[in-house]
């Protein structure tokens, strides 16, 4: 078991999923457990506020760019390209989205950090296509969202 990140920029939106998490293996091993965020923006200062929420998802969507998390620790395996994957920005398709887990909102100006308290991690189910998404439920404005989540298998 070992502690992963992932990172992805999205502009602001309504209903636009900005960095998703999600099982790519056929037969899952593991299930995520979703313990922090940290949200910023890079656009020039105003005042737009944003509302987002994690939703657990039941498809991976078009994202616009994929990655594999990385390990917090040097001594931690790489990710395999067949376990959990990242997805950032969905102009061609979001996932699906069932359960809202959690819903914040968040000033441009402001710099949010979301931690879980130690047995309260959102969890990411053990199935293939499924995992957990950040997304901008509504918006004042289009600001540049600066997303980092970590997980643990």
């Amino acid at each position: 078991m070992g502690l992963y990140t992932g990172s992805g920029s999205v502009a602001a939106g309504a209903t636009l999923g900005i960095l998703n998490l999600h099982n790519t293996n056929a037969s899952p091993r593991s299930r995520a457990y979703l313990s922090e965020i940290m949200l910023g923006s890079v656009t020039t200062p105003a005042d737009h506020a944003t509302k987002l929420r994690i939703v657990r998802t039941t498809s991976i969507g078009t994202e616009d760019a994929g990655f594999l998390p990385l390990p917090i620790d040097p001594a931690t395996p790489a990710m395999a390209a067949s376990q959990w994957d990242f997805g950032v920005g969905f102009s061609g398709g979001q996932p699906s989205k069932t359960d809202q887990l959690l819903m914040f909102s968040f000033n441009q100006r402001n710099t949010v950090r979301w931690i879980a308290r130690p047995g309260s991690e959102l969890i990411a189910p053990a199935t293939q296509n499924n995992g957990l998404c950040l997304e901008s439920v509504s918006s004042t404005g289009t600001p540049l969202i600066d997303a980092t989540m970590f997980f643990s298998e």
